[in-house]
């Protein structure tokens, strides 16, 4: 029997707080490279996870669901050897978090939950002209260039953008980048959700035009009564990239309230 898989990750820090953080679906755990020089190293430890068909997973094919992620996360939480931690999931990653929460392992606690620009438990359940977009960005640089445009305010630099849409290509798979979609597109667990009584907040860029404040109320707030709400005022639905600094800052914060 061939072993268990443990999927690509990277290894920040040596603190004693664990943190596991789910990446998006533009891009591989690289996306929270600005953060790093922001983070306490003394105090947590970070590992980053890549999906299947990214990164440093990039070789490895799969399904493309909440649910492959979520029990590759387990596999790789218990592989560490960590038994305590918290999680971080931004933008597909948040849904991930929860699909993670739903599914722990008995032998891990989950002490607190930061959603960065997350996708709900319900999924995107985008409209028809949405889909055409985003199922469009499979294939094509201009519709990714466009959806980051639109996420971010319309507001930051082209060369940014054209370097986010770049490395989208080069850190992802076609087959990963579509079957992702369709998981935190088309994916509704929200049924669930009221079994996760983890500490949670959710971090929202002013400018993010798709995650907004309105629908974390409608969404996270809703369905997680102890869960708190940011509004981040300089960012969009990139706070790692647009905010670095403040971003880790309300994290750790967070995050050391319920270690």
């Amino acid at each position: 029997m061939s072993p268990a898989y443990i999927p690509g990750h990277t290894l920040i820090g040596s603190g004693p707080r664990k943190v596991l953080v789910f990446h998006g679906w533009f891009g591989d755990y690289s996306v929270w490279e600005p953060t790093f020089t922001a983070m306490d190293t003394a105090a947590f430890s970070y590992c980053f996870i890549d999906y299947r068909g990214y990164g440093k997973s990039a070789s490895q094919s799969g399904h493309y669901t909440m649910s492959e992620i979520a029990a590759d996360a387990n596999r790789l939480v218990l592989e560490l050897g960590w038994h305590e931690l918290h999680v971080v999931g931004h933008s597909m990653g948040g849904m991930a978090m929860q699909r993670f929460m739903l599914d722990c392992d008995p032998r891990i606690t989950v002490r607190s939950a930061c959603g960065v620009t997350p996708v709900p438990a319900s999924g995107g359940q985008l409209d028809a002209d949405s889909w055409q977009l985003f199922e469009g960005a499979v294939t094509r640089d201009e519709n990714r260039y466009a959806i980051l445009d639109f996420t971010t305010g319309k507001r930051l630099s082209p060369v940014w953008l054209q370097r986010m849409v770049a490395n989208s290509r080069t850190q992802t798979s076609e087959a990963a980048y579509g079957g992702y979609l369709r998981a935190w597109a088309r994916e509704n667990f929200a049924d669930e959700i009221s079994a996760i009584h983890t500490p949670m907040q959710v971090l929202v860029g002013a400018f993010d035009a798709a995650i907004t404040a309105d629908v974390m109320r409608a969404t996270y707030l809703s369905g997680y009564p102890q869960c708190g709400l940011e509004i981040l005022a300089d960012a969009g639905h990139y706070p790692m990239q647009e905010t670095p600094i403040h971003l880790v800052t309300l994290m750790e914060a967070f995050m050391r309230q319920h270690s």
